[in-house]
């Protein structure tokens, strides 16, 4: 289902969002509140619109889910998931630790992803049925023996439930350090091989689509906190193993009983 010329967009509509947003890092800017009290900056909605035309003029018959912008229906059975900064925190921090996030969906499954830093000029690029990419040099997830060894990353402990929070304190205290911060790129520092696990809580779709072609493109696995693969449908929570052999431990952890 994809082609050379998939994956050649794929790096093209990081380029064009690279392009819109690097003008603005670091930068004075006006940023807003949206409803669900994340902010949004002119650096998102220009890095989205920059993509989004370049897909409606390359495929106009695929479909469209970007975060700032909404719903684009096709007719393909093909959708492009977009994330033009994922990390709008750091990036408003001066933090070169946000990503661009591009996925493209068929039937509903993530086919291929691109984590794009911009500013630092980082790129991991998986599909299915390859290798995983880190500036065009393949990239692998490590070994992890056990999870008295592993490190744990995840964005930030507000960002889970009360309830999320509880199951996540369990599996951290199994872990041999838990780290915060970081957003995407701490998927494409998992597919690099450098963190062992990532675990979050209610990710949107354009959170998570594209992580999961980089990940397991080198070696790892996400799935949800149950074990199950993730499509078009999951609730976005969100396991990446670098080390298959550790997920059933990782879902029992999570799976912690009263």
């Amino acid at each position: 289902m994809l082609s050379d010329d998939d994956i050649a967009l794929s790096h093209a509509l990081a380029d064009v969002a690279g392009q819109a947003i690097r003008p603005f890092f670091r930068a004075r800017f006006e940023i807003d509140t949206k409803s669900d009290q994340s902010p949004v900056t002119e650096a998102d909605r220009a890095a989205e619109a920059a993509m989004r035309r370049l897909i409606e003029a390359e495929r106009p018959m695929d479909g469209i889910i970007g975060e700032e912008y909404g719903e684009k229906p096709g007719v393909s059975g093909r959708i492009w998931v977009l994330d033009p900064i994922d990390g709008t925190r750091s990036f408003i921090a001066g933090r070169p630790i946000f990503g661009t996030l591009i996925a493209m969906l068929g039937e509903g499954w993530p086919l291929l992803g691109v984590i794009d830093q911009p500013i630092g000029k980082e790129r991991w690029a998986g599909a299915v049925g390859r290798k995983t990419t880190f500036n065009g040099k393949p990239v692998t997830t490590r070994a992890c023996t056990g999870l008295d060894k592993a490190i744990l990353a995840t964005t930030g402990p507000q960002y889970f439930s009360p309830h999320a929070a509880e199951h996540f304190s369990v599996l951290a205290a199994h872990c041999g350090d838990t780290l915060f911060g970081g957003d995407c790129y701490n998927y494409g520092l998992c597919a690099s091989g450098h963190v062992d696990l990532v675990v979050e809580s209610g990710l949107k779709l354009y959170d998570f689509a594209a992580l999961v072609p980089i990940v397991e493109g080198a070696g790892g696995r996400m799935c949800d906190w149950s074990g199950e693969p993730l499509d078009q449908d999951s609730k976005g929570d969100v396991i990446a193993a670098g080390d298959p052999a550790r997920v059933e431990e990782i879902c029992e952890a999570l799976a912690h009983r009263h």
